[in-house]
């Protein structure tokens, strides 16, 4: 029978054969590279139980219009059965500006929920408790100043930080790579970074201070080797920058944690979680020698596509997500988000969230695949995948290492120009049809059947100006002052500036005061024009 076509790729390029064998594996060990889950080197996963002694946990990413509104979704999603949460913030959230600053117009609650102050913060999680919830909070280069909020809050309900349990995503170098949601150049802002890992490792043992992203890196277009190689890369940046400040390596790593994308590629994107545990341990072992094994396992949280899916037939996104989440769980990863079905054409409406989560639930309770850890383990085609993904990152590392590491290669607009590549690439074969989306550029329709979205209107930008305006009436103005200065002093030399963010956002600063006070010592960014 002839073949559909002469050449079979994966995503990200690799060919890919017919069939293999134990040919393909020629330099590979099953003792070196393979190993039992929880040892040396983590290819089949960090815990020796994996799903028979612990579920993933199911954190659905939310967040949309105010506070209240996002705090009534997150209380449906745990009425629902999730057991984490995850913070989606608007857009001037994320780039360190109030609801009432003029750039925020048009923007706030529109992509998630808005937070100016500690208020905000408070109504965001009221009636939860977190000391028995753990939080993931999709926030960047003004993530300490949440960081800071969230630490405050359960500070004045009288809950010890110590029982605090979450991640704070804090990954500044894919933005500058990626997502281009930063507010400081590269040192300053590896400076706040490591000022949270070393509160971290000394108040808050639970929290995950940094969640080293590769997901947007992959939404940016890159590939999966490029999203593999450029996220653990930026993590070893992570830990030599506080290495450098004085850590000890195993006094914060095993707080860190990793963050990926899953594509369409089903069997690849397995053999990417395969590849990131063992490249990860493999790497820390070479480069720090750590004596604490916590140190060398990487753990991570999942979220399945958001550039999969399609506005045309978004019934068809529910399959996508489902194949996604599927190629997470016999990845091992330890949390996942499964996108909503909606999320092309607005923010998700219950249903399609409930109907996201129960996707999660159904893969957990009824397929039988958590019986056994790693099932894919010793395939050839999977065990091939992951020997070329590592070797394909192992290439990135050792250019990015002659370049003089992360920083000097964003500078130079080296992984900038990789996924701009990638994605272009990508598009061709979309166009040419060398890739076929269902829906899209095959089996399309002359129309489709409108679903319900979820509205955002201009009254919750209204009334968040309005509790910004009673709030700045209602703070003592000299204290909040006489704080700022203080953060702006601290900055200005080497001390951690945490505790002093914390006393800014108990003193009623708001975010965009903060953040413009700390930009006024460190300066802002402007990106190398990449060709």
């Amino acid at each position: 029978m002839q073949e559909r076509k002469s050449r079979f790729t994966s995503l990200s390029g690799l060919d890919i054969n017919r069939v293999y064998s134990r040919d393909n594996l020629k330099n590979w060990s099953p003792e070196s590279d393979l190993g039992l889950p929880g040892e040396f080197p983590y290819t089949r996963g960090v815990y020796p139980t994996m799903y028979r002694g612990r579920l993933w946990t199911m954190r659905q990413f939310a967040g949309f219009g105010s506070a209240d509104d996002t705090n009534r979704r997150f209380k449906y999603l745990l009425r629902l059965g999730q057991n984490g949460l995850s913070v989606a913030f608007d857009m001037p959230t994320l780039m360190g500006i109030d609801a009432d600053d003029s750039r925020a117009h048009g923007e706030v609650g529109r992509c998630g929920v808005a937070i100016s102050s500690l208020a905000d913060m408070d109504r965001l999680f009221e009636d939860i408790p977190l000391d028995r919830v753990t939080t993931s909070m999709t926030i960047n280069g003004p993530a300490a100043v949440i960081f800071a909020m969230y630490l405050a809050v359960a500070e004045k309900r009288g809950i010890s930080v110590e029982c605090l349990g979450g991640t704070l995503q804090n990954d500044i170098l894919k933005e500058y790579i990626a997502q281009k949601e930063w507010l400081y150049p590269p040192e300053p802002s590896l400076r706040l970074i490591t000022d949270t890992i070393a509160y971290c490792a000394k108040q808050v043992p639970k929290w995950h201070p940094v969640s080293i992203s590769g997901y947007h890196i992959r939404e940016a277009g890159s590939n999966a080797v490029q999203e593999l190689a450029f996220t653990l890369y930026d993590g070893l940046t992570y830990v030599e920058a506080a290495v450098k400040a004085g850590l000890a390596v195993d006094s914060f790593v095993p707080q860190l944690s990793f963050f990926f994308n899953v594509h369409n590629d089903l069997f690849e994107e397995i053999a990417k979680f395969r590849a990131a545990r063992r490249l990860w341990a493999r790497e820390m072992e070479r480069r720090y020698h750590p004596k604490d094994p916590r140190s060398l396992q990487l753990r991570c949280h999942a979220q399945t596509a958001g550039c999969s899916l399609t506005a045309q037939q978004p019934m068809n996104n529910v399959v996508r997500t489902t194949l996604q989440a599927l190629a997470a769980v016999l990845g091992g990863t330890q949390s996942l988000h499964t996108n909503s079905m909606d999320e092309t054409l607005a923010l998700p409406t219950e249903d399609a969230a409930k109907l996201a989560l129960r996707t999660q639930q159904i893969i957990a309770h009824e397929t039988e695949i958590t019986n056994s850890i790693d099932p894919l383990g010793g395939s050839y085609y999977v065990e091939s995948l992951t020997n070329r993904l590592e070797e394909g990152a192992r290439d990135y590392f050792r250019r990015l290492d002659e370049m003089g590491g992360m920083v000097k290669a964003i500078e130079r607009g080296f992984p900038q120009r990789e996924l701009l590549d990638a994605s272009q690439r990508y598009q061709r074969e979309v166009e040419q049809k060398e890739r076929i989306v269902v829906g899209v550029t095959d089996y399309a329709e002359k129309e489709d059947r409108p679903i319900p979205t979820l509205k955002i209107g201009p009254e919750v930008e209204q009334e968040q100006i309005a509790r910004l305006s009673d709030l700045r009436k209602s703070r003592d103005p000299f204290k909040m002052a006489g704080v700022l200065e203080e953060l702006q002093e601290a900055a200005s030399c080497s001390e951690n500036l945490m505790p002093y963010l914390i006393d800014a956002v108990k003193a009623k600063a708001t975010l965009g005061e903060i953040c413009a006070a700390l930009r006024e010592v460190f300066g802002t960014y402007h990106e190398p024009m990449v060709l």
